[in-house]
């Protein structure tokens, strides 16, 4: 029997996972839907498609995690379980480098720069765009896969507390593989981590001074522009809320097995694991205008739908 404050968590993140499908598929479809009418794409809308469709199946390997966790009836194989283990860290580094490209973009498409090299890379970034795509599947294949050759199916094969006859690993407190494991997580998620605060608090900064400058000119009335700049602020903030508190979470959540006693521990942080793609998608959907569009066209939509069903 699971105790009491894991059924609320388990709940709460099946809430946040429904929440996640929805507002990730929604920025999906929206944007493949436009790329196949327009037969063109934005670099923004692509890194949108690539962030919103791993953070989808991010999810799916979430719930698939927890339920792998505390039902000891799947994935009994150590083999089994490391192949996932694997697949959830490549989607997990993928979409923090989705994410952090898509907060340089902006960064690099609104401060202003007079460096020579800052400028080149300005009027270069669109067309370098799928390159970094590509090339953050290629890192976090490295930072994830050896994950595969774990040995011997020590740290994975524990957690779940339930090795499979392929598996003759008992092993008690740290071993060589839990220090092999953080490594690949550290590795996966630092960099982008560090990228991401560095390209925010640029972006924040010239966003503020921006800000201090038009208001400096506008005494009798408040430009619009104000409004749209403290939202972009406010947006960028919560996304860097919910990075590093997913960042913290997962390290908290790969330190614990399903030995631990720590229950409340792993509650939260499958809490916090679990909100940032939910919660960072609905916020992608509210700041982007054309997403937001499509949102309230889908809800008109929908409402005509239900008032012609009433008649």
């Amino acid at each position: 029997m699971l105790p009491p404050v894991l059924i609320v968590s388990m709940c709460i993140v099946a809430i946040e996972v429904v929440l996640g499908f929805m507002g990730n598929g929604f920025i999906t479809a929206v944007n493949s839907i436009n790329w196949i009418k327009s037969k063109r794409i934005s670099a923004a809308d692509m890194i949108l498609i690539f962030l919103s469709t791993s953070r989808f199946i991010l999810q799916v390997t979430v719930m698939m995690y927890i339920h792998s966790l505390y039902f000891t009836d799947v994935f009994k194989l150590a083999s089994v379980y490391k192949t996932f283990g694997a697949i959830w860290m490549f989607v997990n580094h993928a979409s923090l480098w989705f994410s952090t490209w898509l907060y340089v973009l902006y960064c690099v498409k609104i401060i202003n720069v007079t460096q020579w090299l800052l400028l080149q890379i300005k009027l270069r970034i669109t067309a370098m765009i799928p390159w970094l795509l590509l090339g953050s599947l290629l890192i976090s294949s490295v930072t994830s896969f050896p994950l595969l050759w774990i040995t011997p199916n020590t740290y994975l094969c524990r957690s779940t507390g339930n090795c499979g006859n392929n598996s003759t690993a008992h092993i008690s407190g740290w071993d060589s593989s839990h220090l092999y494991l953080l490594l690949l997580y550290f590795t996966g998620c630092f960099f982008p981590l560090v990228l991401s605060m560095i390209t925010s608090g640029l972006l924040i900064n010239s966003l503020w001074k921006h800000t201090k400058k038009m208001q400096c000119y506008v005494d009798s009335f408040r430009d619009p522009l104000i409004d749209v700049h403290l939202i972009a602020i406010k947006s960028i903030i919560s996304f860097l809320i919910l990075y590093i508190s997913s960042f913290v979470a997962q390290i908290l959540l790969t330190l614990s097995t399903s030995q631990s006693k720590d229950f409340v521990k792993v509650a939260v942080s499958l809490v916090v694991t679990g909100a940032y793609p939910s919660i960072h998608s609905i916020i992608l959907i509210i700041v982007n205008s054309k997403l937001k569009l499509a949102f309230r066209m889908l809800c008109q939509h929908f409402m005509c739908h239900l008032e012609n069903v009433k008649v």
